[in-house]
């Protein structure tokens, strides 16, 4: 069983997270080719941008900017 992870910000909206495992999974599923579609298992894990830093600077503060 194929597992498929994104970390990212969060996303508030349920209907964008729907269509991101969507996309993920025909994507990988059609680069494998052999493992059909309901093998694949995708994790979102949301971060706050307060938790996520970039080039030294917090995305936080690089967001108020």
């Amino acid at each position: 069983m194929p597992v498929i992870t994104v970390e990212g910000g969060k996303i508030n909206d349920p209907e964008k997270k729907r269509r991101l495992i969507t996309k993920l999974t025909d994507a990988a599923c059609e680069a494998y080719g052999t493992i059909p579609k309901q093998a694949f298992v995708v994790i979102i894990k949301e971060n706050d941008m307060e938790n996520i830093g970039s080039g030294g600077e917090c995305l936080a503060d690089r967001m108020k900017k």
